[in-house]
């Protein structure tokens, strides 16, 4: 009887388990780590949802982008959260992803319409150096100085690729020319964001292809005001982040909870201080003291989705051919 009555227990708890529904979410690498969003995210929405968020890690956006084509419709992901707008339209291409059915009320400074994709953060890319340092105010003036700089490498980064749209955008038909002036004060060029920040911040360079707001990290968790973003004068390309449902998800419902939990309270206020980029809808509080004086831009640039796929592949041919000499 006891034999019998442990397998019954045994048998419920797993058919207990077994009712318990599970969103996967698959996004980058800094998302998930324990300084992350992620893990505060994934806490807030399981209250709500009685679920399992489970979150699966592959680099950075356009690493994201490459293993949802490899796996088509038999993905194990539901939610796709990480790419932006630089890679949405090869995204949409491939059919693999559902309409959101959502009509949002945005802080940002571009207008959103897009039928398969939400935001939930955006930013501005900038060099970040060292406070005391001679911070150089154009592409132009960077590579006329003796400045030792890390980018990311813009066929495995979000940032990287931002980077080459940054130089076609302000410069066009010149920015082979700027791409060459530059390749002398590129140390190295890494995958992701994380190596090449890291390397700026290990003292290996003198800068780091990153974001405006990455100073309000170091003040806020470091107490360090020894950081700052360049101000350039040609104007800084923008990236927005965002999120997409599978259609194939097993779970809609759930992901189309998550996807409207996204721009809530209980998601976009963990995003300042752990993502360290701007929120889509202020939260109550709005954002803390580490964030005032950090450089706003007088000129957003930024492709629709349409023109930065058009773009791609000159845009980053023009940055291989001047770093390949």
């Amino acid at each position: 009887m006891r034999v019998a009555l442990a397998s019954g227990l045994s048998l419920a708890a797993s058919a207990a388990l077994a009712q318990t529904p599970e969103l996967t979410i698959y996004t980058y690498d800094s998302f998930v780590t324990d300084y992350g969003p992620g893990p505060v995210i994934a806490a807030a929405f399981e209250e709500k949802c009685g679920c399992t968020v489970s979150f699966e890690a592959f680099g950075e956006g356009a690493a994201l982008l490459s293993r949802i084509r490899l796996e088509g419709a038999r993905s194990e992901a539901d939610i796709v959260l990480g790419l932006d707008t630089n890679l949405i339209a090869a995204a949409a291409e491939t059919g693999l992803f559902a309409p959101h059915g959502v009509t949002p009320e945005l802080d940002m400074p571009v207008a959103w319409d897009d039928p398969l994709f939400l935001p939930y953060d955006w930013g501005w890319f900038a060099f970040v150096g060292n406070v005391g340092d001679d911070f150089p105010t154009s592409f132009r003036e960077l590579a006329e100085s003796d400045l030792q700089v890390v980018i990311e490498d813009p066929r495995s980064s979000t940032p990287g690729l931002g980077l080459v749209y940054w130089v076609e955008a302000a410069y066009g038909d010149e920015a082979p020319e700027i791409w060459a002036a530059l390749a002398d004060n590129i140390l190295t060029v890494t995958p992701g964001w994380s190596e090449a920040y890291g390397l700026f911040t290990e003292g290996e360079a003198d800068a780091a292809l990153s974001y405006t707001t990455s100073p309000a990290y170091h003040i806020v968790a470091e107490g360090d005001e020894t950081k700052a973003a360049m101000a350039f004068e040609e104007g800084h390309y923008m990236q927005v982040e965002v999120a997409g449902k599978l259609a194939a998800t097993d779970v809609p419902e759930l992901a189309d909870a998550f996807l409207a939990f996204m721009l809530t309270e209980g998601f976009q206020s963990v995003i300042p201080e752990t993502n360290w980029m701007y929120p889509v809808t202020m939260p109550e509080g709005g954002l803390g003291a580490g964030w005032d004086g950090l450089v706003t831009p007088e000129t957003s640039l930024l492709y629709s989705p349409e023109e930065a796929a058009a773009r791609r592949d000159a845009a980053i041919e023009a940055w291989r051919t001047a770093l390949a000499r």
